[in-house]
């Protein structure tokens, strides 16, 4: 299930108390039992429940500032606003494209990290560290190939670190910060080139309304149903997302 494929490495990479197993000795039981001084029997949830529950809550910035997620959201945002439209698509809509965009462009790099770190895990081949490492590579070096040296460069410096040799040794506090930046600049290249040729339109309607001496009207009103016609007629959903998926390289 491809929900699943995008949880699972989020937990693994997210709750290191996810490693304990019934089998380890430091495993933390999710409900104890214990019998009071007059017999009776009381459960209480342990601390390992609100790790995880704890844990949950960080998978929408997991999915916002690790994955393909933020170049498309604004690309799709930029594009709303080049046609003119405030509210269609709505927000739900784009939010769910660009989920399911996402899940497609990052499907290679879920299974990897299935294939070599939770898979391995779960069959109780690999310890809880070596897993959480092995998880932590493949989001590493999709990150890696989508971030600039000049931003890698820049958080690198502000955080004073001098044992950084490799972009590889790059730890994610200081890569995912340096990835959202570049995805920044990428996602408003992107919308730049798209909000051109709607920009043309406009000024197009613009200039030939006030020749006609309409100035009351608003060229917006009137350029929108040409805006519109145009996306249609060069299948623009189709290329934009095609695009997008491409500028992440191996689509």
């Amino acid at each position: 299930m491809p929900w699943l494929r995008l949880l699972l490495p989020a937990l693994l990479l997210l709750v290191p108390t996810l490693a304990f197993s019934a089998d380890n000795p430091l495993s933390i039981p999710a409900i104890t039992l214990s019998t009071d001084t007059e017999g009776q029997q009381e459960y209480s949830v342990s601390l390992q429940i609100l790790l995880i529950m704890t844990a949950l809550g960080f998978i929408p910035a997991f999915v916002m500032l690790m994955t393909s997620f933020t170049r498309i959201i604004i690309v799709f945002s930029i594009l709303r606003q080049a046609l003119g439209l405030q509210q269609t698509p709505s927000n739900q809509i784009l939010i769910g494209l660009a989920l399911f965009l996402t899940m497609f462009i990052m499907a290679p790099v879920f299974d990897q990290i299935n294939r070599e770190a939770l898979q391995p895990y779960l069959n109780e081949q690999l310890p809880a560290q070596e897993a959480i490492t092995r998880a932590e590579g493949p989001i590493k070096n999709f990150m890696l190939a989508q971030t600039r040296e000049s931003d890698l460069e820049l958080f690198v410096r502000l955080s004073k670190r001098t044992d950084i040799l490799r972009p590889e040794d790059t730890p994610l506090t200081i890569l995912i910060p340096s990835f959202v930046t570049s995805e920044l600049k990428t996602a408003f290249q992107i919308g730049f080139m798209i909000f051109i040729p709607f920009l043309v339109i406009d000024l197009v309607v613009a200039s030939i309304l006030m020749a006609m001496g309409m100035m009351m009207l608003s060229p917006l009103i009137v350029s929108l149903p040409f805006k519109i016609m145009l996306f249609v007629l060069i299948d623009g959903w189709a290329l934009i997302m095609g695009t997008l998926a491409a500028s992440f390289g191996g689509i």
